[in-house]
């Protein structure tokens, strides 16, 4: 039994959930959000709670019971709070611009790499600081991870892209030793 799966999704104040079949629609002040419930799960809404069930008793739908109540709940945070992932840059000359749609990366390369900016998210740059964020949890994790894929932390000198908080494991280079003659 999921004891996530068991707790009640609260519906906060300006929050509109709709039940269509096996479709979640949420809609709140920075947007609107839907999800699709497998048919292992049944969903209902009882006052001001939303609540997760089993409909059928195998193992895959336990499994999946406290991955859907967190869905649900992501969707519910996301419209009401909204999500957000910041980057860092590391490293001398390594900046990042916004051209258009465009997130532009110049981070060592011979050319400067091209990111189009997905519908519904919206990025910020300070300094160093590259802030991604957007209504759905997913999307902005995505792309975050996107754009830190094009040139991760390398461990030596820790240049490169990186989480905000990330701890880069750093390595010992060689050392040079001196010759006696």
């Amino acid at each position: 039994m999921s004891r996530v799966g068991k707790k009640p999704i609260l519906i906060p104040a300006g929050v509109e959930v709709k039940i269509e079949g096996s479709t979640v629609k949420v809609k709140g002040p920075k947007g609107e959000l839907q999800l699709e419930i497998r048919p292992e799960l049944k969903i209902e809404l009882k006052e001001n709670n939303l609540i997760l069930s089993l409909a059928q008793t195998d193992s895959q739908a336990g499994a999946l019971w406290g991955l859907y109540r967190m869905l649900v709940a992501n969707l519910v945070e996301g419209v009401t709070k909204g999500f957000e992932k910041k980057l860092e840059i590391e490293g001398v000359g390594y900046k990042a611009t916004l051209e258009g749609e465009n997130l532009v990366l110049l981070v060592g390369f011979s050319h400067p790499v091209k990111l189009l900016i997905p519908q519904g998210l919206k990025v910020v740059i300070e300094k160093n600081l590259i802030t991604v964020s957007g209504i759905s949890k997913a999307d902005v994790g995505q792309f975050a991870a996107i754009v830190r894929k094009v040139k991760p932390c390398e461990p030596y000198k820790g240049k490169g892209l990186k989480y905000l908080g990330e701890k880069v494991r750093r390595k010992v280079g060689k050392k040079v030793v001196a010759t006696k003659g």
